[in-house]
C-alpha cells in the first residue's frame, strides 16, 4: 500500500500526514519533535517508514518558538460548578428541553388517548437513545476512558457524547430508530429506504469542531474521530467505503474500550479538563 505524505501547518502545529489513496489519514508526524502517531494500527509499519523517511528529508524546517506558542495559547478560567459539564447526565439537553417546552400533563394524556403523534415524541425517543448509549459508554471508565454527555455548542446544538481516552477522542452522535432498518453511506443515511439524511457528513463536521476546541487549549495534537451509534434498529448496513465515520449499534460501542496508543494518561486528563469546561465551547 503506497501512502501519500502531505505537510500541514495550522494552530501553531507543523505536521506531516500519511494518507491512503482516498486521502484518509492513517498517521502523522510532528515536524518539531519527530514523534510519529499511528492512527490506523494495520498500517503501522508503512506509516513509520514513510514518515521517518520524509522527516529525514526535510532541510531546515522553520520550527515554531514553543515557549511563545505556549504563552499565546488561551487559558480557561478556574472551573466552577456552574461550568462543569461532567455533571451532565446522558440526554441532559433533551431532558431540559422537555422540562422547559414540553407538553403538560393534560396534553400528554390527550395525545396518548387519541394516539396522536406530537413533536415531542422525537425528543423523548432521542432522550431514551442517549441514555442507553450513555450507559454503555460509562462502562468504559475501567479502561481509562473519560465520558462527557450533552456538551453544548453554539447555536443551541450539542454533542451527544464525548469519549476521551488512550485511544484518542470520539465525538459520538446517537440516533434512535426503533425497529427500523438503517443504511449508512459515505455522506448520508437512509432509514427504511427513506430520504437520505446527512448524518455522516454532520458527524465529520462535529468532530472537526471538537478538534478546534481541544487543540486551542491543549499543548498537543488531539485526534478526534466521528462516531454514529444507532439505537433499537433491526438492521444496520454500512457501505464498504465508509471508513472515516465509525458506525455501531449501542451494544457495540464497547469495541472502543481496548483502543490505545494515541493519548498518554496525562494528555487524557488535560483534554478532559478542557472538554468539561463549558466556557471552552462557548464559541464552538
Amino acid at each position: 500500500m503506497e501512502l501519500h505524505v502531505t505537510r500541514w501547518k495550522r494552530y501553531g502545529h507543523d505536521r506531516l500526514y500519511a494518507n491512503l489513496p482516498d486521502s484518509t489519514a492513517v498517521g502523522w508526524a510532528d515536524v518539531t519533535t519527530g514523534e510519529v502517531t499511528v492512527l490506523r494500527a494495520e498500517y503501522r509499519d508503512e506509516v513509520i517508514t514513510v514518515l521517518t523517511k520524509h522527516l529525514q528529508g526535510l532541510t531546515g524546517p522553520v520550527l515554531p518558538d514553543r515557549a511563545l506558542d505556549a504563552q499565546a495559547r488561551p487559558v480557561l478560567p478556574p472551573l466552577t460548578p456552574a461550568d462543569d459539564l461532567a455533571v451532565n447526565a446522558p440526554g441532559q439537553s433533551l431532558r431540559d428541553l422537555l422540562a422547559e417546552s414540553g407538553p403538560g400533563l393534560m396534553e400528554r394524556v390527550a395525545s396518548r388517548l387519541l394516539r396522536r403523534p406530537t413533536e415531542w415524541d422525537s425528543w423523548r425517543k432521542g432522550l431514551a437513545g442517549e441514555r442507553r448509549v450513555g450507559a454503555e459508554l460509562n462502562r468504559l471508565g475501567r479502561h481509562g476512558w473519560r465520558v462527557l454527555h450533552s456538551v453544548p455548542l453554539a447555536n443551541k446544538v450539542d454533542i451527544d457524547h464525548l469519549l476521551i481516552g488512550p485511544g484518542g477522542v470520539f465525538s459520538i452522535n446517537t440516533k434512535h430508530h426503533h425497529k427500523r432498518a438503517v443504511w449508512v453511506g459515505d455522506d448520508s443515511v437512509k432509514v427504511d429506504h427513506g430520504k437520505p439524511a446527512p448524518y455522516a457528513r454532520k458527524s465529520r463536521a462535529e468532530a472537526k469542531r471538537v478538534v478546534r476546541v481541544l487543540e486551542r487549549y491543549c499543548g498537543f495534537p488531539v485526534p478526534v474521530e466521528p462516531v454514529l451509534v444507532f439505537v433499537g434498529v433491526t438492521e444496520l448496513k454500512v457501505v464498504a467505503t465508509q471508513l472515516d465515520v465509525r458506525v455501531y449499534q449501542e451494544r457495540q460501542v464497547s469495541a472502543l474500550g481496548p483502543l490505545s496508543g494515541i493519548l498518554t494518561a496525562d494528555q487524557v486528563e488535560q483534554a478532559y479538563g478542557v472538554a468539561r469546561h463549558r466556557q471552552a465551547w462557548a464559541q464552538a
